[in-house]
């Protein structure tokens, strides 16, 4: 009798405990508490996130011309010059006809000339001169020459510009581009 009287007194625990399970649950109040307190979150750090992800794309560019303009010192060592204009960043990675450029040892870079960050191409600019080497840039985030912020142009050292724009700036100032600035400060002893 103990047993039976036992068994059900399990089967009306467990009936009852069925009937609480199917009405808890959280109310709607809760849960738009919850979504509240998360879209809020999101809102305060999702900006910092985004300026972040900027920051390392411009990072990334900056890198990445600084890897191909050493891919060009590097073939400059070995075949005597930089490419011209037409031959561009291709010849980096494509095996040139071998009388035309002698000494050619490339490829020079393993993946290929890649494209900026933001998806386009970086540009080169030969160089002018011996004393001049090439510059390799980004366009920035809009793809256009010049910018501001994010899509302001990306050279490898951070100061960097368009050729002669150091030209301009000490002409702005009543300098020449050549010659160091001087102080006029009067000299104590």
């Amino acid at each position: 009798m103990y047993w039976i009287d036992r068994t059900m007194k399990l089967g009306c625990n467990s009936a009852r405990t069925a009937r609480r399970r199917a009405t808890d649950g959280y109310s709607l109040l809760e849960i738009l508490i919850v979504l509240a307190i998360i879209a809020l979150s999101a809102a305060l750090v999702g900006p910092r996130l985004f300026a972040q992800l900027d920051h390392a794309k411009v990072t990334t560019a900056r890198v990445q011309v600084k890897s191909l303009e050493t891919a060009l010192q590097t073939m400059e060592i070995d075949i005597g010059r930089y490419p011209s204009q037409s031959e561009g960043l291709a010849l980096l990675v494509d095996a040139p006809d071998r009388k035309a450029v002698p000494g050619w040892n490339g490829p020079y870079l393993t993946s290929g000339v890649p494209n900026d960050p933001w998806g386009h191409a970086y540009v080169y600019d030969p160089p002018t001169d011996r004393a001049h080497p090439p510059r390799v840039h980004s366009l920035g985030a809009d793809g256009k020459p010049g910018g501001e912020g994010d899509a302001a142009d990306i050279y490898s050292d951070v100061g960097a510009g368009p050729a002669g724009a150091g030209a301009q700036s000490a002409a702005a100032q009543g300098g020449s581009a050549g010659a160091p600035a001087q102080d006029t400060a009067p000299k104590t002893p």
